[in-house]
């Protein structure tokens, strides 16, 4: 049943305004996704072929004709029917269509239309008559304007318009009118020949577009666009074309086509942009055929130079032979930037031909030459025709900088000489560095490479990129940041200091560049960028800027700290921790005082973010170290939320450990299934006694911790004596040099239980340990070292984090709870 109702002859009308049957199918209605709608489908009931695929558009006039027919008019004036087998099968694609237009299924035509256009399918004689154009004489100019005018609302009336112009010659006439009228001074006929060579070209026939734009036509067709009714005086386009506008061959163009094609289509986008007024909401489809006429000429042009290969070789020879002076390297560059422009208006495979043109020829290798020259203009557009390469295919310009590192010295790699053009862009705004910014973003961006069956792009090109283009890009980030400037720049005891960072704006903006490239590898790179921040202990480096004069750049290097912690990453944790990385945070924090601004809200942010996640190791050491100088804040109650989370961790932690026995406690480091990455593990475990932290004792002497409850008071005691001495031994150590945390009371409190218990437990273990030194030697034998007391040296593994940080239950922490 539904084949037969749905079954339709396809009919277009021909140039000969006869309907011709174009087969038999089955249509259906149904979204396409190329054509961004849903659509008219007809497949042929021989073959499956598709016969039709149409738009419903939501402007376009549907006729529904004795109940079995449904007409319409595609663009280019292409008139089309389809002739229904059954009534019910018209009716459902009716409904269809009128639902996409909101129009209501009992009417039959879905637009307003002109009355001509009501002619029915079957009454259209085999020969429709053509409109009589009056004869082309100065007196009936007025008599043209109007006709011309009067058919642009009726695409029937248009078409029949353009054929009339066509048989006749008409255009040529009316140009030889345009002659008579401007010799004579005739204002009024100029005013007409406006109106009608503007409402030709509003016709949108490409048979008429041809005519007019041809050599002998064009510049009278610009003449009549010069007089304007709605201008006191004509424009002078015509004096432009042909006076200011000069036509630079860089290499002279031997086919004459070749050349004819260049100026006309120069001239008819100088029509579209210049002269015709900009088209109103109404009017956008009236110049459609005027695009594609422009789009299909660049197509022709695109395509006769890429074909002729001696011209191309010969503008790369130039291109990059020293000889060639500047000024014509500018030429050829801009030649090759405006090639490349018209090169988007190819199809896919046409554009993938193009570029592998040039990539053969050598464009690559030329840019880099180019790229690294004085002149900033030359700069600029070879920068364009970069951008338009990587668009076009970042894997090849990475195949290319892959192999070239392979025979070619770092400082001369192209993504170097791209990275130091970004660093070394003269403009104080750095329009320039942004866009090679956004470049090597989407050269570094893991989403664009492939991955094939024998190697992945991915890792050769990372390992490429960190290896021997990421020094490059940090190198104004490290010399900006570097510590003995920081030493020489700070004021001792101030959490301030004074010239640390740049207060160059322009150097702001660029280490702001740097910073957002990098939060991009840090979300996207894993564990390249995480060997290469903890290498070059970058985090410290970038956190000096949170004490930059510019907010932006503070708000970037806390943006950076905020992905790293965004991460959840145990290894990251473990190194801001042990570097006590949060400490330039909350200078900046207190230091930004009561103003409430980004700055503030970025901070807050990022420890709200820590709360809620509930990020352990991090709550312990910011509560540890910082609680104190934080409290006060209370307009929030995201600080007085990470003491709770640490008291309830902190208890659920010592009701865990009393009811273990104290025989399963002895061994409680010997984890030997454990499998760590060797580097990582030997990085988080060296250093511990240049970095002066504190360590968690031993937890096998069980009988001390057995009798922790009794010893508690014993302790407070034994604390505030210890607390003046010990500070006097803390590690005198900032962050970046020039970081002197003021609110030393409540870091050493938590040092300082540390240090009297540590000494107890050596007293204990070791009789020899009669120093401090010796006692926290005695104690690193046996013990596991912490970040201030809240990271313990093995991974964090999710199944016993509640035990990695049983034995943090120590004396050390309760102290600190009442200190």
């Amino acid at each position: 049943m539904s084949d037969t109702r749905r079954r339709v002859k396809v009919y277009t009308l021909n140039e000969d305004r006869q309907w011709d049957d174009r087969g038999t199918g089955h249509v259906s209605s149904t979204y396409v996704e190329r054509l961004k709608g849903m659509s008219l489908l007809v497949r042929a009931e021989s073959d499956g072929s598709l016969l039709l695929e149409s738009k419903i558009n939501p402007n376009t006039a549907y006729q529904k004709q004795q109940d079995t027919l449904i007409v319409w008019s595609e663009a280019e004036n292409y008139d089309l029917a389809l002739s229904f087998q059954e009534k019910a099968g018209c009716d459902e694609i009716w409904e269809k269509i009128c639902q996409v237009q909101g129009k209501d299924p009992s009417v039959e035509v879905t637009q307003d239309l002109i009355e001509s256009e009501e002619e029915h399918i079957e009454e259209m004689p085999e020969t429709s008559p053509l409109i009589d154009l009056p004869t082309c004489e100065l007196n009936k100019l007025e008599e043209i304007a109007d006709l011309v005018t009067s058919v642009l609302s009726s695409p029937i009336r248009r078409e029949k318009l353009a054929l009339a112009l066509e048989n006749e010659g008409y255009i040529k006439k009316l140009l030889q009118l345009f002659q008579v009228c401007e010799n004579l001074e005739n204002t009024e006929g100029l005013h007409h020949l406006y109106e009608i060579i503007r409402g030709i070209l509003f016709l949108n026939k490409a048979t008429l577009f041809e005519v007019m734009f041809s050599d002998e036509c064009i510049m009278d067709v610009v003449g009549c666009l010069e007089y304007d009714p709605s201008l006191a005086q004509p424009k002078r386009h015509r004096e432009f074309l042909t006076k200011t506008a000069k036509f630079k061959e860089v290499i002279p163009i031997t086919d004459s086509e070749l050349r004819q094609k260049i100026h006309q289509t120069y001239r008819v986008q100088y029509i579209q942009d210049i002269i015709l007024p900009t088209p109103s909401v109404f009017e956008e489809n009236f110049l459609s055929t005027l695009t594609s006429f422009i789009f299909f000429n660049k197509v022709e042009i695109v395509s006769m130079l890429q074909e002729d290969e001696k011209f191309l070789s010969e503008v790369f020879a130039q291109l990059t032979d020293e000889a060639t002076d500047d000024d014509k390297r500018c030429e050829l560059v801009n030649f090759f930037k405006e090639f490349c422009a018209f090169s988007q208006t190819l199809q896919p495979q046409n554009r993938d031909a193009f570029f592998k043109t040039l990539a053969k020829l050598g464009i690559l290798p030329a840019l880099e030459i180019v790229m690294g020259m004085d002149d900033l203009q030359v700069r600029s557009a070879a920068t364009d025709i970069f951008s338009y390469l990587v668009e076009f295919s970042p894997s090849m310009v990475r195949e290319f900088v892959m192999q070239e590192a392979q025979q070619s010295d770092d400082d001369i790699l192209l993504i170097n000489v791209v990275i130091e053009q970004m660093i070394c862009d003269t403009d104080p705004e750095l329009g320039g560095a942004v866009q090679l910014m956004g470049l090597l973003r989407t050269l570094i961006d893991p989403e664009n490479m492939l991955a094939t069956a024998n190697k992945t792009e991915k890792s050769e090109f990372l390992n490429f990129f960190y290896n021997h283009c990421m020094h490059v890009l940090t190198a104004p980030l490290l010399a900006n940041t570097a510590e003995d400037k920081c030493e020489k720049d700070a004021v001792v005891g101030s959490t301030k200091s004074n010239t640390i960072c740049p207060d160059n704006y322009q150097t702001a903006q660029l280490l702001a560049l740097i910073l957002e490239l990098l939060t991009f590898c840090v979300e996207h790179h894993t564990y390249h960028i995480k060997n290469y921040i903890m290498n070059k202990d970058l985090l410290r480096r970038v956190l000096v800027l949170m004490n930059s004069k510019h907010t932006f750049l503070a708000l970037c290097a806390l943006r950076f700290m905020r992905r790293i912690i965004g991460l959840k990453d145990e290894f990251y944790n473990r190194y801001i921790t042990k570097g006590n990385l949060f400490e330039p945070v909350i200078n900046a924090l207190l230091d930004n005082g009561t103003r409430y601004n980004l700055l503030n809200s970025a901070v807050i942010e990022l420890f709200e973010f820590i709360r809620v996640e509930d990020i352990k190791s991090l709550i312990a050491h910011i509560v540890e170290n910082f609680y104190n100088a934080l409290e006060s804040i209370e307009y929030v109650q995201t600080f007085k939320g990470l003491k709770t989370k640490y008291e309830q961790e902190k208890d659920r932690q010592n009701q865990k450990l009393n009811s273990v026995p104290s025989i399963l406690r002895s061994n409680r480091f010997r984890r030997d299934a454990r499998a760590l990455e060797e580097d990582e593990e030997m990085w988080f475990n060296e250093d511990e006694e240049e970095e002066g932290e504190a360590v968690v004792p031993p937890v096998e002497k069980s009988k001390q911790e057995d009798d922790f409850p009794d010893s508690y008071e014993k302790f407070m005691e034994t604390k505030k004596a210890k607390e003046s001495e010990d500070k006097e031994n803390l590690p005198k150590r900032t962050s970046a040099g020039g970081f002197k945390f003021t609110f030393s009371h409540s870091a050493s409190a938590a040092n300082g239980a540390n240090g009297a218990n540590s000494k107890s437990v050596a007293a204990q273990t070791s009789p020899a340990s009669s120093n401090g030194s010796s006692s926290k030697n005695a104690t690193l034998t046996t013990a596991v070292t912490a970040t201030k007391g809240s990271l313990v040296g093995l991974v964090d593994y999710p199944d016993d984090e509640d035990d990695d940080e049983e034995e943090e239950a120590s004396p050390r922490k309760r102290p600190r709870l009442g200190s």
